[in-house]
């Protein structure tokens, strides 16, 4: 599947309330609970990439030791300013993303976070709508894990239909020039 335009795209609100629902598997529970999925996840499915999208996110599973090929932090915890998550030695890329967005050049920046792995992408701006791009260009059967506020974590495993599907729902949104 081609990557879609490189233009930068904007929420519309009706598309609001569809993204609010988990968009993978939903795990429910402490941090513990959480981490224990995602590294039965990365034990059994043997994914060629781990991506995590979220400061909280990032910071308990990278904490727990397990496997994180890309992290796409914004330095924020329920839109709050929170501690920076720690990067360690990873290739940092930045990016500006409004919120509500998908900037343009979102797109080339976590393409290659994902080629090299071992990075992050830190974002001045919102980093949620970012699933979609990492879930887009990551090699199928990859996991993408965000957060789902005051409920989990969300494990999305990477297919050619998931693309489909972040594909139609691009389609929604603004292209903003």
């Amino acid at each position: 599947m081609r990557m879609p335009k490189q233009k930068t795209l904007l929420l519309p609100d009706s598309l609001r309330e569809r993204l609010k629902q988990p968009f993978g598997q939903l795990v429910t529970g402490s941090p513990f609970d959480c981490n224990r999925v995602i590294e039965s996840a990365i034990r059994e499915g043997v994914p060629p990439r781990v991506v995590l999208v979220g400061d909280t996110v990032t910071r308990h599973v990278t904490g727990a030791g397990l496997r994180a090929d890309v992290i796409i932090v914004d330095n924020k915890e329920m839109r709050q300013s929170s501690m920076p998550v720690s990067l360690g030695s990873r290739k940092i890329f930045r990016l500006t993303n409004p919120q509500g967005t998908i900037a343009s050049n979102s797109w080339n920046v976590i393409s290659k976070a994902l080629k090299l792995g071992d990075c992050a992408v830190v974002v001045d701006g919102e980093e949620d709508l970012l699933v979609l791009v990492a879930a887009f260009v990551a090699p199928n059967r990859s996991l993408v894990v965000y957060g789902q506020p005051k409920r989990g974590v969300v494990v999305v495993q990477v297919s050619a239909e998931k693309k489909r599907e972040i594909s139609q729902l691009l389609t929604l949104m603004k292209e903003v020039t």
